[in-house]
């Protein structure tokens, strides 16, 4: 039942991530905080060893600092830098790479898109549907989200978790 549970929490938390902050340029702390409580109860459960444990943590509070930063510049929002965070904390440093790449890759491609969206007068009637409207605006930013939680949802088959959950 556990296992069921944890193959089906991290993705279905990622596709509500990214929807959210589509829809609404948020991603609510309880998403983050709902993915730190259930790595720790897994961790628990499986069980994981100290040391990988503490390898998942160390992983998670240096992504951290750094989206800290990001943050302090406004390059990132709040809820990206959690997000990006607690993601972290489930995929570790043996997949941290691709995690980047592929965030980094899709952010490109969705902010490539979305200047587009910007760029391009929009339909009056395409602009009274209000997430358009939102992305569409100048004066807001990108839903890096969507990105970051792409980037998990193909990671997490390659994670330790996945493995130790029995995963293929």
């Amino acid at each position: 039942m556990i296992e069921a549970l944890a193959f089906v929490v991290f993705p279905a938390l990622m596709i509500f991530a990214a929807f959210s902050d589509l829809f609404t340029m948020l991603i609510p702390n309880r998403v983050s905080l709902i993915l730190a409580v259930m790595f720790f109860a897994l961790a628990a459960y499986l069980p994981m060893s100290w040391e990988a444990l503490v390898s998942h943590v160390t992983c998670a509070l240096v992504v951290f600092g750094i989206v800290f930063v990001m943050w302090q510049f406004a390059w990132v929002g709040g809820g990206d830098a959690k997000l990006a965070t607690a993601t972290s904390l489930w995929i570790g440093w043996d997949n941290l790479l691709d995690y980047g790449v592929i965030a980094s890759v899709a952010g490109g491609l969705l902010t490539v898109a979305i200047m587009a969206l910007r760029w391009n007068d929009l339909p009056r009637r395409v602009l009274e549907v209000p997430f358009i409207a939102r992305l569409a605006d100048k004066a807001n930013g990108v839903p890096y989200g969507v990105a970051l939680a792409l980037a998990g949802l193909l990671i997490y088959p390659q994670t330790l978790v996945w493995s130790k959950l029995g995963g293929l």
